[in-house]
């Protein structure tokens, strides 16, 4: 508290928290830590309701074996995942530590953006409500609103369906139409987002879901009025790098470890 009758001064900026994404002394302490944030978000992906029977992988990269990624078990809900329940798989999907196996199908895509993507960390893929309402439209994201312009001209559509994938041929062709985007919708399937961290990966599938949502609200009630160019891609420069979207899902993060949420072994 300010001595009475002085003036409260400014607070130095630099003395000012303001959470940014770590640095590791060790490639262990790296991997924990992805581990613990793949953990996380797909309790905050069951959470907000983007389980679908066993639908649905988050995955990230090892940070030591490059062409290793670290998902989800088959069958597991997401709502009880730890990080002692993860499996490492290689880029073939057959699984190197864990005992559980995984999801083929879903796996056969994430694996091929992986490699088609280097600079790609984590993959975020689920059956989501909007997302697959908006799928099935065929259609893409308007620039409606401010939050949606992070996609503006950073999302592709896959205007195909032949079914599950399990073929890498057809995995190959959605990680070659997601090129160099953040995102991509799958017609009749849902959306596909990734990121150079767990958190931004996730929060662009999050605040994609909502877009849709809002979009085909928008729609159902009249006709929206659309962002011009210029500005969507101005709010698209400001809005739209992984660092913020890390920074927007610190919020999500505290959400389920903090609060009475379980703690993530």
């Amino acid at each position: 508290m300010p001595e009475p009758g002085r003036t409260p001064q400014p607070i130095p900026t630099e003395q000012l928290h303001f959470a940014m994404p770590p640095t590791f002394d060790s490639l262990a302490e790296e991997r924990q830590y992805r581990k613990e944030r793949l953990a996380g978000a797909l309790r905050i992906f069951g959470h907000l309701g983007y389980e679908e029977g066993v639908a649905g992988h988050v995955t990230v990269r090892d940070p030591e074996f490059a062409d290793h990624f670290w998902v989800n078990p088959f069958g597991k809900s997401f709502d009880h995942i730890t990080v002692g329940d993860l499996v490492l798989a290689n880029e073939d999907g057959q699984v190197v530590e864990g005992r559980h196996h995984v999801n083929q199908a879903a796996f056969a895509i994430h694996s091929s953006v992986h490699r088609a993507r280097p600079d790609v960390v984590a993959v975020a893929h689920a059956h989501s409500t909007y997302g697959r309402a908006l799928a099935a439209l065929g259609a893409m994201l308007e620039p409606i609103t401010q939050d949606v312009c992070a996609f503006y001209e950073d999302h592709a559509l896959f205007d195909d369906y032949t079914g599950v994938v399990v073929d890498a041929r057809e995995a190959a062709r959605i990680a070659a139409s997601l090129g160099p985007h953040k995102a991509v919708i799958l017609r009749n399937h849902g959306l596909l987002t990734v990121g150079d961290s767990v958190d931004a990966a996730a929060w662009w599938f999050i605040t994609m879901e909502r877009s849709c949502q809002v979009q085909l609200a928008a729609k159902a009630a009249g006709k929206p009025v659309l962002i011009n160019h210029d500005d969507a891609v101005q709010t698209r420069e400001q809005l739209g790098n992984d660092l913020v979207a890390w920074i927007n899902y610190q919020v999500l993060w505290q959400r389920i470890t903090h609060g009475g949420a379980d703690p993530l072994p």
